[in-house]
């Protein structure tokens, strides 16, 4: 049986982290291309470091796209909001070394193949509404809070740069209190100390969890380094695809080792895995488990999964086995069935590249349409 009783702690980071800046650059270029030609391939990494951008990957699709990289990364850093001495969207240096799609990648892509071998894993929950992970959850909300608060000029003494952290006491299996709250925080006034910066955050940290779960008890780390006031690539290097676990659950559940940003919906890297969160959010939706893992794998150029495997922790109402058989009648699992039935083929990327790629609200055009909940009605006539 799964453990009851326990501490679970998750981290974020907000989009003002190098490794983020650099999601954020990859995620606009593929939403370039898509937005022009929706069979564009991408596969886009930048790095980050003192006012530099290194823009470097394979990619097909429209050459009027590729005379705007430089652009779309300077938009990407000054929307963020990086105005600093050592990183600065108008002065940084930005340099493309994009380059043709490997023909070899390619054969087996355009026969519909997966875009790579690997497994993907998707996970749901009962611990919050939208069927995460609550400790990761909170953790984004509260960046998500702080960087809205900071751009709109509430606390314009916030930089862009910040990471969170919340451990979570768990009771009968469900979050009932945080133990502790770490937040370090870029500030752009250097008089600032940790009780200072405490005192700006503390109210929106508040506001973004459950009540009754903070409590005397709670022990918070405010920038316990002290100031913090250089940050961003200034700071410290940024690399596209290096926060898988702040991207998916938080370390609940397992993860493949493949990054999302940059990748287009033939990489099943990215696809695959959104399909597997929508099969295991539809599965705990349907009331069929609690919790539930999906575990899909593929190989280089085969269109189909190789394996489906599921695991519902000892809560589910039918076996594993019924589970896997149904989520394969409900939705075809190539690549090309993953990107028809979820809509991959738009430009809804750039917007996933912070605060989380699951336990977002489906969106009008289509953006997270991997949070539906639409295959419930399909799954419990499947089973």
């Amino acid at each position: 049986m799964a453990r009851q009783n326990y501490l679970f702690t998750s981290e974020s980071v907000s989009e003002g982290h190098p490794d983020k800046v650099c999601d954020r650059i990859s995620d606009a270029i593929l939403d370039a291309f898509m937005a022009e030609d929706p069979q564009s391939r991408v596969a886009c990494e930048a790095f980050a470091t003192t006012n530099r951008v290194v823009i470097g990957g394979e990619v097909r699709g429209p050459e009027s796209v590729m005379g705007r990289i430089e652009e779309i990364a300077r938009a990407c850093v000054k929307d963020i909001g990086y105005e600093q001495e050592g990183f600065h969207w108008e002065s940084m240096e930005v340099t493309n070394l994009l380059h043709e799609q490997s023909s070899h990648i390619a054969q087996g892509v355009d026969t519909d193949g997966a875009g790579d071998q690997g497994i993907m894993f998707g996970y749901a929950c009962t611990e919050t509404p939208e069927l995460m992970p609550a400790p990761i959850l909170y953790s984004h909300a509260i960046l998500k809070k702080l960087a809205e608060a900071r751009k709109s000029g509430e606390a314009a003494v916030l930089g862009p740069d910040a990471k969170s952290q919340i451990s979570l006491r768990y009771e009968h299996g469900m979050p009932k209190e945080v133990t502790s709250i770490v937040l370090s925080t870029q500030h752009m006034d250097e008089s600032l100390d940790s009780a200072a910066v405490r005192e700006i955050v503390e109210p929106y940290i508040r506001g973004e969890l459950p009540d009754g779960w903070i409590t005397p008890k709670t022990v918070w780390h405010v920038n316990p380094t002290g100031k913090f006031v250089i940050g961003g690539p200034d700071g410290d290097a940024g690399l596209t695809g290096r926060k898988i676990i702040v991207d998916t659950y938080g370390g609940a559940a397992p993860h493949g080792g493949g990054a999302f940003s940059g990748k287009d919906p033939t990489k099943v890297d990215r696809s695959a895995a959104y399909a597997a969160r929508y099969l295991a959010k539809n599965v705990v939706a349907a009331g069929l488990a609690s919790r539930c893992t999906i575990q899909l794998s593929y190989a280089i150029g085969v269109p189909a999964p190789l394996s489906i495997y599921c695991d519902t922790y000892g809560t589910g109402e039918v076996d594993e086995s019924v589970i896997e058989e149904a989520v394969a009648e409900v939705m075809t699992l190539t690549p090309s069935g993953i990107r028809d039935h979820l809509g991959l083929g738009k430009p809804i990327y750039e917007r996933t590249a912070a605060y989380g790629h699951f336990g977002r609200a489906p969106e009008a055009d289509g953006g997270f349409s991997w949070e539906k909940t639409d295959l419930v009605d399909a799954l419990k006539r499947a089973i």
